[in-house]
């Protein structure tokens, strides 16, 4: 083989992968004018999925593919790798123009991981979505015509920010011209591996699709191994070759570029890391120097050239002929200015020979070299590295600063996993160091705990900010009355309050009360505090029985301090020349105006609000200005200005679009304009908007409960009862009343309702709905109440209608519907009815009491007759609808043929229009009982399904639970006679028994 000690070479022949090949080639082609896909390229270390990748990029035209690398350093705080590497490619290669374009708001998030285009905008950790937005407006923008490739390497080093920034691509690309491939090491996926959780995830998206690259067959290794050597092997060697390299073909280059082939050499390691290296051995002492210097240095995939030759101290002449050697033995690649290992095995394997002294001096040398020569290593990257190195080379001083400052540009980039990663080392090694401080810009070890628990709570963790928050308050002195322990101290009961608020089931008020007690208010931070609480003391939930919060609550209201005087204190206490003081103003404001609002001053709470927005806009913060808009059209849809606030959300999310800034706070109003649509009747247009959530990575876990409930709804309006169940969450599911959120509560209350009511369980509908009234004072929040007590209303309605006619379990549906009854008549009572909608619900509720207590026709068309004058001054097309067909069951019962004509067919037209199936079969079954068509041209309705009439009077009474016996009593026939209808109707719909046709009646509007 000669005298050089090559490693291996590369095989000429590119063996066994040309389907996969294929694949990825025909994958780039449908991209082009076809949905973005994904393909996820798996396989064990040195199977071959860099070469894979490396040949497919060459297919395709100059300057559409686009490569990053993860990087081992990964796991130690440095975020966003690969996408950063592809964003510089781009940069280097299209300029500008591109990211301004993505950007029209400006291209300041972008700056957070390209320092290069400029300053990145303000910290807040809303941004992280716009950010992932306009990398995902950047791609569409370099696709163009002819399409690109992003090609992510090694994603089993991918650090948090990078899986998630991956997630959303993968679930929001969705124009033409994108193929994302990503490789990762399969057998590097240990249990606890998060990409082992992220795969199948990734996996249940549509367009992602995933391979894994398996060994070479013998035949495709003696291939390999003759392209390489130039000679075919003989069957011994051959099959040792086979089984020394299992087939992986970096093994099967190492073993068949040796100087013998394995059969000639007994010798010759069986361990892969010392076959790699047995041939180094043989290179003079400057070249395996080099070497090292270089294993120790490449802990981004590459090391520069100016590094090498500063770390390796060598004459320039020494160092270029031990350069030369390395790459001519196919040992280091060279690249545009620096070298970078054959493949990650072979660095590592060198890494680990390095004894400890040497390791120690070298990864010292290259932290120096950082601070000696920063410009030779991206601005994003170098604190990271330096905490690596001074970490490797226990220097524990400089690694806790470094680690520090890698904790301050992962706040800068929004990548808050590795920030908190970083903070987390920074307190390990609080104590190992001398003046610890100093070393964090003078910060105590509360501080940073404090830092690192905001950081978790960013990072959704908020069990670990729990956990941070209470080892912090156990090191205070109980005892201090000094300015600064106190607002530490009421930072942290902060902190730990907004923790406790981000889970559903627990609340923070307590904490954040107490914070309160502590903060003087000349100190920073006040303001901020008073109008989180506002916020948060607006959305708490009030009980029956009385908790430890709402009796702080209430003394904190008695002392002058309740949610609007706490959002006009932080309105007052606010410094107007600091930037956090005036977001805490505006938010206050949008706090305050929500509050009018609920009690129906529109005059007072919409100027305020609006105030709130505008100021939000000024200050260019783009998650309250969204907030601000989903609030504002939120009340306006309570008080019945439905286009209103449907025109402020349509305009907010337009103008998020327009400036890059879609995703701040994107799912709560998509929420609010698909409620606003679901009361406008537009039921098909509520469901889109959930089908596009659900194809968000930017979710947020009380959105999704707003907008399941808004699902539920929808679709058992449309009759679709099962995704109704499906959003609604299982039956019997009674975790909605352990929200401390009032809203969250009734939404869910709300959907769980809807969903048993179309599916018939009026025994579970009852339940839930005793169970909520006798637990929750629903009066103290309107807004959502008065639809609330209109469902459980029509419950009572249908239990006691059961209840008369005592079959099935309808003496116990009737008992339990009269106590929910006497429960809605006295949260009715206290309940405030204010502007449009109210009024209308209010009504609806005394009439369906009325029906179920069994007033009489007459006097019951009357109230029906009230309630359907409400509702018509609403633009609630099925609210109206629902109640003018029971005034027309009441004018049927009163005998006013005339008028339940006339309103049948009113119901029908609206509920053909809004797709609301159900109540469209329930108006074709009143005009079929009527004789009547649904229009003055028509004919009545045929009996659903092929049914006769007699067949459709035996399935309501089946349908009701009535036996045989029952039947035959009802309609006057024998009780054989009913069991031969009975018969008949379970063949005409194709059911099993009379349980399930008692589902398909209700589903015909029969009952």
């Amino acid at each position: 083989m000669g005298d050089m000690p090559l490693l291996s070479d590369t095989s000429p022949v590119f063996v066994g992968r040309l389907d996969h090949l294929r694949l990825l080639t025909d994958q780039a082609h449908r991209v082009r004018t076809g949905p973005p896909e994904m393909l996820l390229v798996g396989g064990d270390a040195g199977v071959g999925k860099s070469r894979l990748v490396a040949e497919f990029a060459a297919t395709r035209p100059p300057g559409t593919v686009f490569l990053g690398a993860c990087l081992q350093l990964g796991v130690d705080g440095l975020s966003y790798a690969p996408f950063t590497a592809v964003l510089r490619q781009i940069l280097r290669e299209r300029g500008r123009p591109p990211f301004e374009s993505a950007a029209p708001g400006g291209i300041g998030e972008f700056a957070r991981l390209l320092p290069e285009l400029g300053e990145p905008s303000a910290d807040r950790r809303e941004n992280r979505g716009i950010l992932f937005e306009q990398v995902l407006r950047l791609f569409d923008q370099v696709a163009g015509d002819d399409g690109i490739t992003v090609v992510l390497e090694d994603l089993h080093w991918a650090d948090g920010a990078t899986r998630d920034l991956l997630v959303f691509l993968a679930r929001n690309l969705d124009r033409p011209g994108t193929q994302i491939v990503a490789t990762y090491r399969s057998d590097d996926l240990h249990r606890s591996h998060p990409l082992r959780r992220l795969l199948p995830e990734l996996e249940r998206l549509p367009r992602v699709g995933r391979i894994v690259l398996e060994p070479l067959t013998r035949e495709e290794v003696g291939r390999q191994a003759a392209a390489i050597r130039g000679e075919v092997l003989g069957e011994d060697a051959l099959n040792t070759l086979y089984q020394r390299s299992e087939g992986v073909p970096l093994f099967v280059e190492a073993l068949a570029a040796a100087d013998s082939c394995p059969d000639d050499d007994p010798d010759l390691p069986d361990h892969f890391r010392d076959l790699f290296l047995e041939p180094l051995h043989r290179f003079d002492e400057s070249a395996m120097a080099v070497l090292r210097v270089a294993a120790v240095g490449a802990v981004a995939d590459s090391i520069e050239h100016e590094f090498l030759y500063h770390a390796a101290g060598l004459p320039e002449h020494e160092l270029e002929a031990a350069l030369h050697t390395l790459v001519d033995a196919n040992v280091l690649r060279p690249g545009r200015t620096g070298y970078r290992f054959r493949h990650a095995l072979l660095r590592d394997a060198v890494h680990e020979e390095i004894l400890p002294g040497p390791h120690s001096r070298l990864h010292l040398r290259f932290a120096q070299l950082i601070d000696e020569y920063p410009e030779a290593v991206p601005v994003d990257r170098r604190a990271a590295e330096q905490a690596h190195h001074y970490q490797a080379a226990q220097d524990l001083p400089r690694a806790m600063e470094a680690a520090w400052w890698a904790a301050v540009q992962a706040k800068k980039t929004l990548a808050f996993d590795e920030r908190l990663d970083m903070l987390e080392r920074v307190l390990a090694l609080w104590d190992r160091v001398p003046d610890p401080s100093s070393r964090v810009e003078g910060l105590s070890w509360a501080a940073v705990v404090s830092r690192a628990a905001n950081t978790a709570i960013s990072a959704n963790r908020s069990r670990r900010a729990l956990e941070l928050v209470d080892e912090a308050l156990a090191t205070l002195p109980g005892d201090a009355t000094d300015d600064e322990t106190l607002t530490t101290r009421a930072v942290l009961l902060r902190q730990r309050g907004q923790a406790r608020a981000n889970h559903v089931r627990d609340g923070g008020i307590v904490d954040l009360i107490r914070a309160l007690e502590l903060h003087p208010p000349h100190m920073p931070g006040y303001s901020q505090l008073l109008a989180i609480l506002a916020r948060e003391c607006a959305l708490l939930r009030e009980d029956r029985a009385q908790t430890l919060e709402q009796r702080i609550l209430r003394e904190l209201a008695e002392s002058g301090r309740g949610p609007r005087s706490l959002a006009e204190m932080a309105i007052e206490a606010a410094d107007t020349g600091s930037l956090s003081d005036a977001c805490a103003a505006a938010d206050a404001r949008i706090t305050l105006g929500g509050a009018y609002m609920q009690e129906g001053d529109m005059e007072r709470g919409r100027p305020l609000m609006e105030r709130g927005l505008a100021e939000a806009k000024k200050l260019r913060q783009p998650h309250m200005e969204a907030r601000g808009a989903g609030n504002l059209g939120h009340f306006l849809r309570e008080l019945g200005h439905h286009e209103e606030g449907l025109r402020v959300l349509d305009e907010s999310l337009a103008r998020h679009e327009s400036l890059g800034w879609a995703p701040a706070h994107k799912s709560f109003n998509h929420q609010n304009r698909a409620e606003i649509y679901l009361e406008l009747g537009d039921l098909r247009q509520a469901r889109e908007i959930f089908r596009l959530y659900l194809r968000s990575g930017q979710r947020n876990d009380k959105h999704q409960f707003y907008i399941q409930a808004v699902e539920a709804r929808a679709a058992a309006a449309m009759g679709d009862t099962a995704a109704a169940r499906d959003a609604a969450g299982p039956v019997g599911d009674r975790s909605m009343l352990d929200s401390h959120r009032m809203n969250i509560l009734q939404l869910r209350a709300m959907g769980a309702l809807d969903a048993g009511l179309a599916e018939g369980d009026l025994a579970e509908v009852l339940s839930l709905s005793w169970e909520v009234l006798e637990q929750v004072a629903l009066e103290c929040s309107p807004g959502y109440t008065w639809p609330l007590l209109d469902q459980m209303a029509e419950a009572t309605r249908l239990g006691s209608e059961q209840g008369r006619t005592e079959r099935g379990n309808g003496t116990e549906n009737a008992e339990t519907a009269r106590r929910v009854r006497a429960l809605i008549a006295r949260t009715a009572g206290k309940t405030p009815v204010t502007g449009l909608v109210h009024p209308a619900h209010a009504a609806s509720v005394t009439a369906l009491l009325a029906e179920g207590e069994g007033t009489a026709p007459a006097e019951l068309a009357e109230l029906w007759a009230a309630a359907v004058r409400a509702w018509e001054r609403t633009p609630m097309r099925l609210h109206l609808a629902r109640a003018q067909l029971r005034e027309a069951e009441a004018r049927v019962a009163a005998g006013e043929r005339g008028a339940a004509v006339l309103l049948t067919r009113q119901v029908y037209e609206t509920a053909t229009e809004c797709g609301a199936a159900p109540l469209a079969r329930a108006a074709e079954d009143l005009a079929r009982r009527l004789g009547t068509g649904l229009s003055e041209e028509s004919v009545p309705p045929p009996a659903p399904a092929g049914l006769t009439g007699r067949e459709t009077e035996v399935l309501r009474l089946l349908a009701s639970g009535a036996t045989n016996a029952d039947i035959a009593a009802e309609l006057f026939i024998s009780p054989k006679t009913a069991s031969v209808h009975v018969s008949n109707i379970l063949g005409k719909l194709d059911v099993p028994n009379r349980a399930t046709a008692g589902a398909r009646a209700r589903e015909l509007g029969l009952v």
